[in-house]
C-alpha cells in the first residue's frame, strides 16, 4: 500500500465520522507493533495538509518486559519531529508473577489504557488515536456475538466523560493485510511484542475465523463490515457522507 492510499483512507474515516476539530492536539498510542506505526504515518501525513489544524505526540506504554528496546521507534519519531514519551509500568510483574493470570488480556488493556490515559491528559491531549483496522473492527464484532450474545464493535469515536478525553480510530477503513504492505514497503521500524500469550488469545481464534468463512464464501468479510458500518450500533456517532 502506498502512503498515498493510506491517507485516502484515513481522511474517509476523519471526515465521515468528524474525527478531528481545529486545535486538537492528538496522542497516538504506539505499541511498537504494525499497525500503531501504520497509524503514525498516517496522521503525520494528514497533517501536512487537512484544513484543521492538529498536534501529533506518540506515547508508548512499556508493560516491563525486559529487553523491550524502543530506540528505533524514538529515531522515527525524532525524524518526523513528533514528541514521543514512553511510560514505564509494572503491569507484566502484576498480571505474571503476582497475580498469574491464565486469561491476563481483558485486565492487561485496562490497566495499560488507564496508564495511558492518565499520561496523555497530563500531555495537554485532548484525543486519544487507537490503531484498530478494519480487521480489528469485524474481529470484535464476531466475539460479541459469540460470547457476550450482542451485535456490538467499538466505536470510530468515544468520548470518556470521566478523563474528558475522546478516542478517535483513523484508520478503521484499512485492510491489516494492506497494513502489512505498507510495513514492508516502508520498512516501519516494528518492536515485536514479548507478550508470553500473544497469538494464543480468543481475538486470535476471531481472525482465523473471519479468514475461513471468508475463504468458503467469498466476499462475506466486506459484507460483515457494511453490516456494521450500518447496523445502528449504540453509541456509533452519526456516519456523514465523505464528499471530496
Amino acid at each position: 500500500m502506498q502512503l498515498q492510499r493510506l491517507l485516502s483512507y484515513t481522511r474517509k474515516a476523519v471526515d465521515e465520522y468528524q474525527m478531528i476539530e481545529e486545535g486538537d492536539h492528538i496522542a497516538v498510542g504506539i505499541s511498537g507493533g504494525k499497525d500503531s506505526l501504520t497509524l503514525l504515518y498516517a496522521l503525520h501525513g494528514l497533517q501536512r495538509f487537512y484544513p484543521k489544524h492538529f498536534k501529533i505526540s506518540a506515547v508508548t506504554v512499556n508493560l516491563g518486559f525486559e529487553d523491550f528496546d524502543l530506540s528505533p521507534i524514538q529515531q522515527l519519531c525524532a525524524e518526523m519531529k513528533i514528541p514521543y514519551k514512553i511510560v514505564t509500568t509494572d503491569i507484566y510483574n502484576i498480571l505474571f508473577q503476582v497475580r498469574k493470570e491464565k486469561n491476563p488480556c481483558s485486565l492487561c488493556a485496562k490497566m495499560r489504557k488507564g496508564a495511558l490515559n492518565e499520561t496523555i491528559r497530563g500531555m495537554g491531549c485532548n484525543k486519544v488515536a487507537y490503531a484498530h483496522h478494519k480487521d480489528d473492527i469485524i474481529e470484535t464484532m464476531l466475539l460479541s456475538l459469540i460470547y457476550e450474545g450482542r451485535f456490538y464493535s467499538f466505536s470510530p469515536k468515544t468520548y470518556l466523560d470521566r478523563m474528558d478525553l475522546t478516542v478517535i480510530r483513523p484508520i478503521m477503513f484499512v485492510d491489516e493485510v494492506e497494513v502489512i504492505g505498507f510495513q514492508h514497503k516502508y520498512d516501519l521500524p516494528v518492536v515485536k511484542s514479548k507478550c508470553p500469550v500473544d497469538g494464543y488469545t480468543k481475538r486470535q481464534y476471531a481472525k482465523e475465523l473471519v479468514r475461513q468463512l471468508n475463504e468458503e464464501n467469498p466476499g462475506v468479510r466486506e459484507r460483515l463490515f457494511h453490516a456494521i458500518l450500518d447496523g445502528n450500533i449504540a453509541g456509533w456517532p452519526e456516519r456523514v457522507p465523505h464528499v471530496r
